[in-house]
Parts: structure tokens; C-alpha cells; sequence
């Protein structure tokens, strides 16, 4: 398992009239916990990129627990529980309110593209054998 925490701040625009946090929002603090996993990794999107890569999202899943709310910092955590062996790649992302309850909680799942034939391909060589070492059980 590979696990990742990021913390974000709750921005006044990101928010309704009443100051809770839009629900597809929460779509992009997932996007950027995301980003922050794998650049704890040491590569940012454009390096896996790189090598001839794309991860769109595919799927997502995700429940609401308890609202977030303007200017609190907020944690997500994003888990790789195993590493793909096949085309995807599933992400269970959390979101921590201020007070650390469970706010929100999404299944999220990437698929590797080619970037050339747009067709589904494996996961890049260097890529899985950083993830194989970063993960814990």
C-alpha cells in the first residue's frame, strides 16, 4: 500500500452561498492529492507523461459524509492499495475536515494510454518499479 497525504485549504471560491464546499470541488482536491502522491514519488504528471504516457480518469465513486467549509485545511489522503498490473490504476481517496472526521471518501480509477494510439497500454517500467518500492505493507 502506498499512501499520501496533502493538505489544501478551503477557498472562498471554491465554496456556495452558505459557505460549504460545492460538491464538484471536491473532484479537484482529489485531481490535486493526486499530483502530490506522485510527486512524493518524485515525478510529476508530465514525467510520466514523458514516457509516452496519459492517466485519464475513468471512473469515480465517491460519497459524501460531512460538508467542508470555507477556510478550513483539509486533508486528503490518497491510498494505492496494490500496483496495477493491468491498464488501470484505482485510487481510494479521503478527505479530513479541520477537526480530522471523515468528510468525503471516492474511488477514483486511471487508465494508461498511449499517447500516440490513444489505446490502453501498461504502466511505464520506471514508473511501477518507483511505486513497488514506495510501497509499505
Amino acid at each position: 500500500m502506498y499512501k499520501h497525504n496533502t493538505k489544501i485549504r478551503v477557498r472562498y471560491a471554491e465554496t456556495d452561498q452558505m459557505g460549504v464546499v460545492y460538491h464538484g470541488n471536491y473532484f479537484a482536491f482529489f485531481e490535486q492529492a493526486r499530483g502530490e502522491a506522485i510527486r512524493a514519488l518524485g515525478y510529476t504528471y508530465a514525467d510520466v507523461e514523458k514516457f509516452g504516457v496519459m492517466m485519464p480518469v475513468v471512473h469515480v465513486d465517491c460519497k459524501y459524509i460531512r460538508p467542508l467549509k470555507y477556510d478550513e485545511l483539509i486533508t486528503v489522503t490518497t491510498i494505492l492499495k496494490e500496483v496495477p498490473e493491468a491498464h488501470d490504476m484505482k485510487f481510494l481517496n479521503e478527505i479530513y475536515n479541520e477537526a480530522s472526521e471523515l468528510a468525503a471518501v471516492a474511488n477514483i480509477k486511471l487508465v494508461f494510454v498511449d499517447m500516440k494510439t490513444l489505446k490502453k497500454t501498461l504502466m511505464p517500467d520506471k514508473f511501477k518499479a518507483t511505486l513497488l518500492k514506495n510501497m509499505v505493507q
